[in-house]
């Protein structure tokens, strides 16, 4: 891949966010599943989109908290693969969290607890700042050159 002669790709770019995006609440819906799963009696959408049920007062508060860091790191390890640019990663780290506070809104009101805040805070600068780390792991590995010899 050479990076000096990307043309700009809207399209590209629009399949990335969906993608990560999907990926993110698949990995999100995995995890509240295996942590939070066996504390309530029924699983429901409340558990991604209220900003209610983050809280570090119970249990299951510290369940959902543990879901969502552990999506963000997955999401940087999506990252890797899918933008592949340590300069990219803020931006769709960001396009995530923005995302994710639009459905908040929609599906509970503004988010008012200062848990949810920092929760969402820790989880962007995690996704960004892994992210971009294993960007630029990958982006500088050694080009393997293989020599042949004429026999």
């Amino acid at each position: 891949m050479f990076y000096g002669s990307v043309v700009w790709d809207p399209w590209l770019i629009v399949a990335q966010i969906v993608c990560l995006q999907c990926l993110y609440y698949l990995t999100l819906g995995v995890f509240l599943t295996m942590l939070v799963g066996n504390r309530v009696p029924r699983m429901s959408l409340e558990y991604f989109f209220d900003y209610a049920t983050v809280t570090a007062s119970t249990v299951t508060g510290w369940c959902v908290i543990a879901s969502f860091l552990f999506s963000s790191l997955a999401g940087a390890a999506y990252m890797t693969s899918l933008i592949a640019r340590a300069k990219k990663c803020l931006d769709f780290s960001a396009t995530v969290y923005i995302t994710h506070l639009f459905i908040c809104i929609v599906y509970g009101g503004w988010p008012s607890s200062i848990t949810w805040w920092v929760l969402n805070g820790t989880g962007i600068a995690v996704m960004a700042l892994l992210g971009a780390y294993l960007c630029r792991r990958r982006e500088l590995r050694e080009i393997p050159i293989t020599r042949y010899r004429s026999s």
